[in-house]
């Protein structure tokens, strides 16, 4: 009678402790799951960027606004035709709330890494050249495209973007708008949402894009031409 009990006790704790491997399994699995999108990590230290762009703002701007746009695009796709879609395809081709999430996760993708500390001076090679010879010189370039920053109403975005000819655009984007949209590159976005320069600037929108080009990384802009 002993050795029975003995067995049933021995079966009864194999089954325990298989229910739980297979539980903790489950488990882990969940843990481990990645989203098929997730917050790009910067080259750079969150105040590194400073005085242009203060370390708050990077902070709530990098760290909540764009963490949030990324989690909800990950939500809204889910059990969706772009559930295995890449970022730019969604943006082409969606809408609503989807388009507005995936819009700004592609769109501060390429503004936040187009920083860098040591950033500023101009571009060179190819996108400096073409630059020159579509907008005159370098500096009037600079100052088409604040300008059309500036004049852009409300929320948004102004962009510097090429065809596939490698013809350059400037062209004002509201909301989430993206160049890609129109077929275009993207190359350089500045961010006119408040958000992006409310804590530095306050309403001075000009100063603050007139700030940027201090940090730009032309390196990084440049290999997208």
């Amino acid at each position: 009678m002993r050795k029975y009990f003995a067995i049933l006790l021995l079966a009864f704790a194999c089954g325990l402790v298989k229910g739980q491997t297979v539980n903790n399994t489950i488990n882990n699995d969940k843990k481990n799951k990645v989203m098929k999108f997730e917050l790009p990590k910067l080259p750079y230290a969150t105040d590194a960027l400073a005085p242009v762009i203060g370390k708050q703002t990077v902070e709530l701007h990098y760290g909540k606004h764009l963490q949030a746009y990324i989690t909800n695009l990950n939500n809204l796709i889910q059990g969706t035709k772009f559930e295995n879609a890449d970022l730019e395809t969604i943006v082409k081709e969606s809408d609503g709330p989807i388009f507005n999430n995936a819009g700004q996760t592609l769109n501060h993708n390429i503004y936040f890494l187009s920083f860098s500390p040591k950033g500023g001076g101009e571009p060179i090679g190819k996108l400096g050249d073409a630059i020159t010879a579509q907008f005159g010189s370098f500096e009037d370039f600079k100052k088409e495209f604040v300008a059309a920053g500036v004049a852009q109403f409300g929320s948004g975005w102004v962009w510097l973007s090429k065809d596939a000819e490698g013809k350059l655009y400037i062209t004002k984007e509201a909301n989430a708008g993206n160049p890609i949209t129109k077929g275009y590159t993207p190359l350089l976005g500045f961010d006119v949402w408040e958000h992006a320069y409310y804590l530095d600037y306050q309403n001075r929108r000009a100063d603050h894009l007139n700030e940027l080009w201090k940090i730009i990384d032309w390196t990084a802009v440049s290999a997208r031409y």
